[in-house]
């Protein structure tokens, strides 16, 4: 049987579907949680993991002359950022693995790399361990969301062999 469809482009699971766990790239301790979530349910159901790195380009424009080079050396932190998750990623096993750069803000980034790839099935967050709620991804995709795709939260006091072991 091949994939099929929904009427929002999604894809549908049917034999030889391999869904996409989307998660989002950056430097936070969530970060680290979440693709350990993401990588463990990809080792034990298959599938691909899509690493997306934002790139916050909305300061650039107020430095005339040097937003090129701002902008060079952001994706080179961001290239940086996810060789070394994919590195973290290969500890846990033979995961296959996608990686999108894109400029703008998190929330429009990961919402345009869904739109683009119907095989995302699944965003994957990790909640923030504060008292100022569970960070602002979470807070917008709870209340603005235009995803067509599940989103999985990771709670901030799951140890990582909890995490692993639900995954």
């Amino acid at each position: 049987m091949t994939a099929r469809t929904t009427d929002a482009g999604r894809r549908v699971a049917d034999s030889g579907y391999n869904r996409k766990f989307l998660v989002l790239i950056d430097e936070s301790p969530e970060c680290d949680r979440a693709v350990t979530f993401a990588a463990h349910r990809v080792k034990r159901t298959g599938g691909a993991l899509v690493l997306l790195s934002v790139i916050d380009t909305q300061d650039f424009d107020q430095f005339i002359g040097v937003a090129d080079a701002m902008r060079a050396e952001a994706r080179t932190e961001a290239e940086r950022n996810l060789d070394a998750r994919i590195a973290r990623i290969e500890q846990i096993g033979q995961i296959r693995t996608e990686t999108v750069i894109r400029e703008g803000s998190p929330a429009e980034a990961i919402e345009a790399v869904v739109a683009d790839d119907p095989g995302i099935a699944i965003l994957v967050l990790a909640a923030k361990a504060n008292d100022k709620g569970p960070g602002p991804l979470i807070q917008h995709f709870v209340a603005h969301s235009r995803l067509h795709i599940l989103v999985t939260i990771v709670p901030p006091a799951m140890t990582d062999e909890e995490i692993v072991a639900v995954a």
